[in-house]
């Protein structure tokens, strides 16, 4: 059980973790890895059942372990990953190798994640390409603009039907529009 507890403490790390790209273009108090990974199993959830996946808890939960290494590795942006290449496979069995029957179901699905060989894996991987999409037109909605690079890089790289339809959208959607008109004027 301590093992399980030590992991838990070390998944905190995530929440420290700020996604590093986005800090090459200034923006400051960038989401961190967790609240990335949190909205990937979202947007992976969704994802699945736009896609008619007959699993789409599977899918979301490959999303929400998909970066958990970067608690050791730290987030590497692009260029960084041009100078250091983290063995992320050993870093995630390492993490997970003292935790039995849990530490085999992550590691698989980290593997399944990793791989891409299943329409889970396209899935999972898609949302985490929507998420940087989405988070780089909320970047760009508040003056960000070298954040275009990201959302369509992100773009380029989907593989679902649903994926690209929704990265469509995201093009021409204003990030503030959900709350307009919810607010209640006195």
């Amino acid at each position: 059980m301590l093992n399980i507890l030590n992991f838990f403490f070390e998944l905190r790390q995530l929440r420290d973790a700020p996604r590093s790209g986005w800090q090459i273009i200034g923006v400051p108090n960038a989401e961190s890895v967790a609240e990335h990974s949190a909205r990937t199993a979202q947007i992976a959830y969704t994802l699945a059942i736009l896609e008619e996946h007959s699993h789409p808890e599977h899918v979301a939960t490959m999303a929400l372990f998909h970066d958990i290494a970067e608690c050791r590795t730290g987030d590497l942006h692009k260029i960084a990953q041009r100078y250091v290449d983290a063995d992320e496979r050993s870093v995630v069995e390492g993490m997970t190798e003292s935790l039995s029957k849990a530490g085999e179901a992550i590691r698989e699905l980290w593997y399944e994640a990793e791989e891409r060989t299943s329409s889970a894996s396209l899935i999972a991987k898609d949302a985490d390409l929507l998420d940087v999409a989405v988070s780089a037109r909320e970047y760009m909605s508040s003056g960000f603009q070298a954040a275009e690079d990201w959302y369509v890089n992100a773009g380029a790289l989907l593989q679902t039907e649903h994926g690209k339809r929704l990265w469509v959208e995201l093009g021409k959607a204003d990030p503030n529009a959900w709350w307009k008109g919810l607010k209640k004027l006195s």
